[in-house]
């Protein structure tokens, strides 16, 4: 991962039109199988718990309050959106894995961050005009595990039809799949499906770097974002083992003892388009980041707190949703595997905020209080205010 400085790297960016997107004629069918596969993990997680959970990433391992500092003189490319002016907003981190279903930690699949920024100004995408945060959505992983948008259903409804299914049996894949990874590794290679399947090591969470894999506008540009560990303790954990033999929250209390006493800095950071036959808008792969590298437009930090508790979990589980259409137009989601996303988001969003005791909103300050504390009071009831849709 680079870690260049705006100041050090000439950019020639491919400029935003709309005509960078393709959308096929197949897309309206595929999106509402997707949104339809998506619940019906949620309505299985249901029944057999009586609580509605994500379909995807429902399990939480860190809730964290943060702040995003952008950063003073970005060159014009790179001043964009969000970015356009350096200044601190307040945010929220959800960290997490992969399933629909809360698995032990044992059973290792990709892993997840989601950032929302709060009080964002900027024309709202279709569907969050009622909101005010921008969220991105990552995964530790630079390629998305589907090339194709049917081929995206197909890999959810197989993670559907598995869905709270013998654990013991998963816990044997994800056991074969971690050595096979292990193996890919270590001659230099990895494997974003089977990571996806099962096959991530058992490292800290707090150690990885965080992509969104598929492209979004950048204001007048395209990009990519990523979400990099940046200070020491963080990079201390790149690669560091956990024991999940005998703790089926192992992830979580990683999160948790690390917050009691650290302070966490990670940058974040944009690849720009500058190549669309190279860094096509419509594929999944990886851009090069030779022609591109990821270059730093500002810091997130969160301070010592308490990272997980059931109250927060009450809160940013239950009570928010996080999806790549919340947000301002200069940050759109490019392409179709995002495209397919929307309804899906959207109707896994309602599906919770509908029958749980709280439902699911767009806060306008971090509902997770200061410091230690995670209470209610005017920061959990302005939180209540708007309904955004996401997972």
């Amino acid at each position: 991962m680079s870690e260049t400085t705006a100041e050090t790297h000439a950019f020639r960016p491919v400029r935003f039109s709309q005509d960078v997107e393709t959308v096929q004629p197949d897309e309206p069918q595929v999106a509402r199988e997707l949104a339809e596969t998506m619940l019906s993990i949620a309505r299985k997680t249901y029944a057999d718990t009586g609580h509605a959970m994500r379909a995807v990433h429902a399990k939480s391992h860190g809730l964290l309050q943060a702040r995003l500092e952008v950063l003073d003189d970005l060159p014009p490319e790179l001043a964009q959106g969000i970015f356009a002016k350096p200044g601190n907003h307040d945010a929220i981190i959800r960290l997490s894995t992969s399933p629909g279903d809360l698995l032990h930690d044992g059973i290792s699949t990709a892993r997840g961050l989601a950032l929302k920024i709060l009080d964002v100004e900027g024309e709202r995408l279709p569907g969050a005009e009622e909101a005010t945060s921008q969220d991105f959505v990552m995964v530790n992983g630079k390629e998305f595990n589907a090339s194709s948008g049917r081929q995206f259903l197909t890999t959810l409804k197989g993670l559907a039809a598995t869905t709270d299914r013998i654990e013991g049996v998963k816990t044997w894949v994800s056991k074969a799949f971690k050595g096979i990874e292990a193996a890919l590794e270590a001659v230099g290679g990895e494997s974003a499906t089977l990571k996806a399947l099962g096959g991530h090591p058992d490292t800290h969470i707090l150690g990885d770097s965080f992509f969104t894999q598929l492209p979004l506008r950048h204001g007048d540009y395209i990009a990519k974002l990523a979400i990099v560990p940046i200070s020491e303790n963080l990079k201390a954990l790149n690669g560091a083992r956990l024991d999940t033999e005998d703790d089926e929250d192992a992830i979580r209390h990683g999160v948790m003892d690390f917050f009691e006493n650290n302070t966490a800095i990670w940058n974040l950071q944009v690849q720009l388009c500058t190549d669309l036959e190279d860094m096509p808008v419509e594929g999944v792969q990886a851009w090069d980041e030779k022609k591109s590298p990821f270059v730093t437009v500002a810091r997130l930090v969160a301070g010592p707190q308490t990272a997980w508790s059931e109250e927060r979990a009450e809160q940013g589980d239950d009570g928010m949703a996080f999806s790549p259409w919340n947000g301002i137009a200069d940050h759109r989601p490019l392409g179709a595997i995002m495209r397919l996303r929307k309804l899906a988001y959207e109707r896994s969003a309602a599906f919770r905020s509908q029958r749980n005791f709280i439902p699911v909103t767009d806060p306008r300050v971090c509902p997770f209080g200061h410091g230690r504390s995670g209470g209610r009071g005017a920061a959990f009831n302005d939180a209540k205010e708007g309904l955004s849709l996401g997972e």
